[in-house]
C-alpha cells in the first residue's frame, strides 16, 4: 500500500519529540568519537540512552583526506564525485525511476535498449570520514544497462530528486543542523536555486517529520518521499544523491553560485517559523527591559549551572528581564522561536541547546559559558556561526574555581591547570567524560555580574534600535 509523507505535517521543531537531546554537547563533531545509537525507534529515547561515546581512533581522517575518485558513465548521464573529504555525490542526468523497496535508482535511457551494465553505490550523508557513523547510513544503488529492468513507474514527478539520509546522529539538535539542514541549504542553493526539487529522505521518522515540517516546507513546495515508508515506484526528471558540506557549522559564500551566506540561512529559518509573530504569543508583546534567555541544563549530565537561581537574580539586578528556558517534549517550536527571536540576549553553557542561537536576530547577544577543556569545540560549534549571522558573540570562560572538577582533582593537577596538555591528542571517552559529564559550573557571581553589565549595554542598545 502506498504511503506518502507530507512536509506539511504540524510544525514543531525540536519540540514535540526530541528536546531530550538538545542538551548534549556538540563535541561529537570530532571524528575521534565512536557512537552507538538506537535510531530505528519511532520516537527518540532519552539522550543518555541514545548516545554512548567510546574511545577515539588513533588515525585522524582530518589529516588524511581520501584520494581523489570520480566516475562518469552511460554517456555522462551518471556521475559520481568521491573527491571530497566530507561527502560523496552522485547525479543522474536524465529520467530515473526509484524503487524504494530495494533502495535503487534506475536510469531510464531511451537511446539504447542494451547499454552496458553500470552499478554505483552511495551513502548520502556528509560525514564520510566517520566510518562507524556511515555504517548506519543506508547504501543506495544507482544502476543502468542490461541488468535488472527498470520497474514500471507508479508516481510521476515533473521535478528532480535530491536524496539524503538523516540517520547519522539523528536526535541531536546540533547535528541535525550541522549534518542536515546547513548542508541541505548549501546543496539546494548550489544545484536547485529555484527550489523546484523533491526530497527523497532516508530515516525520516514520524517525530522528525513533525519536528521539521515547517523547515522542509520552506526549502521545497513539494511533499517529500520517504525511503522507509513508501512502497510505490517514483519517476523523477533527474536525481542528485548526497549533500554538500563546507565544514563544521559553515556556509562559504565563495563556493556558492549565488554567494548565499549564513544570514540567508537565518532568513530561511525566519520564513519557516517567523510567521508565528502574527499569532498570539506572550513573547510578541512590547518590552521595557532587554530580555535575556538563560538556557538551563538542570537534570542533565554535566555542565549544569549549580547556582542557576542566583545567576538569574544577578542578571535581573543588572536590568534584564530573565526567562529561564529548558525545552521539553511539549514545547512547540513556534513558541520556542518566538521566545528566542524576540529576545535581546542568550546565555548558556556549551552544549547542543545553544544551537537555538540560530534563532537570534542579528545584533542580539550570545554569551557562551565555556567550561574547562572545551575552548576549541566552543569556537567550532557556536562562535563562528554566531559571528557569521552578525550576532554579538561573547564568551565567559570559567576559571578553575568555578569548575566542580577542582573538588575532585585539586587545583594543582594537570587536568585543571592545563587541559590542553592533559588531553594532548588523546580525546578518549574517559577524558571526554571528565570535561563533559563530570564537570558542572558554579559561576563567580561578582565576576559574572561584571560580564553581564557589558552584555546588558549591548542588549539595551539593540533593544532601543530594533525593539
Amino acid at each position: 500500500m502506498r504511503k506518502h509523507h507530507s512536509a506539511t505535517v504540524t510544525s514543531g521543531c525540536f519540540v514535540l519529540f526530541v528536546l531530550f537531546f538538545v542538551f548534549e554537547s556538540c563535541p561529537r563533531i570530532l571524528s575521534k568519537f565512536s557512537v552507538s545509537t538506537t535510531s530505528n525507534r519511532s520516537t527518540p529515547p532519552p539522550d543518555k540512552q541514545l548516545f554512548e561515546l567510546k574511545s577515539m581512533r588513533k588515525w585522524d581522517p582530518l589529516l588524511h583526506p581520501p584520494p581523489l575518485q570520480t566516475s562518469q558513465s552511460q554517456g555522462g548521464k551518471i556521475n559520481c564525485d568521491r573527491s571530497h573529504h566530507n561527502y560523496d555525490m552522485c547525479s543522474i542526468n536524465g529520467p530515473t525511476v526509484l524503487d524504494p523497496k530495494t533502495f535503487t535508482f534506475y536510469l531510464v535511457d531511451p537511446t539504447t535498449s542494451t547499454p552496458p551494465l553500470l552499478v554505483e553505490k552511495i551513502r548520502p550523508y556528509p560525514r564520510k570520514w566517520e566510518g562507524f557513523v556511515m555504517k548506519r547510513i543506508k547504501e543506495i544503488t544507482i544502476t543502468s544497462g542490461s541488468g535488472p529492468r527498470s520497474p514500471k513507474c507508479e508516481a510521476q514527478h515533473n521535478a528532480p530528486a535530491l536524496v539524503f539520509s538523516v540517520a547519522g546522529y539523528n536526535g541531536n539538535f546540533w547535528h541535525e543542523f550541522n549534518d542536515g539542514f546547513i548542508p541541505l541549504f548549501i546543496t539546494v542553493n548550489s544545484i536547485f536555486p529555484d527550489q523546484d526539487v523533491i526530497f527523497v529522505i532516508d530515516k525520516a521518522r514520524d517525530w522528525w517529520v513533525s519536528k521539521y515540517a515547517g523547515l522542509l516546507k520552506a526549502f521545497s513546495k513539494h511533499p517529500f518521499v520517504s525511503l522507509d515508508n513508501d512502497n510505490a515506484t517514483h519517476c523523477f526528471t533527474s536525481a542528485t544523491l548526497g549533500l554538500i558540506s563546507h565544514g563544521f557549522m559553515t556556509i562559504d559564500p565563495t563556493l556558492l553560485p549565488n554567494s548565499a551566506t549564513f544570514t540567508r540561512f537565518r532568513s530561511l529559518l525566519d520564513k519557516a517559523y517567523g510567521h508565528g509573530r502574527n499569532q498570539p504569543s506572550m513573547y510578541y508583546s512590547p518590552v521595557t527591559q532587554p530580555r535575556l534567555v538563560l538556557m538551563s541544563r538542570k537534570g542533565s549530565i554535566g555542565r549544569v549551572i549549580s547556582n542557576e537561581g542566583e545567576v538569574k537574580r544577578v542578571a535581573e539586578e543588572v536590568g534584564f528581564n530573565v526567562i529561564v528556558f529548558k525545552p521539553s517534549i511539549k514545547t512547540p517550536l513556534q513558541e520556542a522561536y518566538a521566545l528566542i527571536n524576540t529576545s535581546h540576549a542568550m546565555v548558556g553553557v556549551h552544549g547542543a541547546a545553544l544551537t537555538h542561537s540560530l534563532f537570534l536576530r542579528p545584533g542580539s547577544v550570545l554569551v557562551q559559558v565555556v567550561p574547562l577543556g572545551l575552548e576549541w569545540v566552543a569556537d567550532v560549534c557556536f562562535a563562528k556561526s554566531a559571528k557569521e549571522m552578525r550576532v554579538e558573540y561573547m564568551e565567559y570562560k570559567i576559571n578553575a574555581k568555578e569548575s566542580s572538577l577542582v573538588e575532585k582533582y585539586g587545583e594543582n593537577e594537570m587536568v585543571i591547570k592545563d587541559p590542553v596538555a592533559f588531553k594532548g591528542n588523546n580525546w578518549s571517552s574517559d577524558i571526554m567524560d571528565i570535561y563533559l559529564k563530570e564537570q558542572n559550573v558554579k559561576l563567580d557571581l561578582l565576576r559574572f555580574k561584571e560580564h553581564l553589565k557589558q552584555v546588558y549595554d549591548k542588549a539595551k542598545e539593540f533593544m532601543d534600535k530594533e525593539g
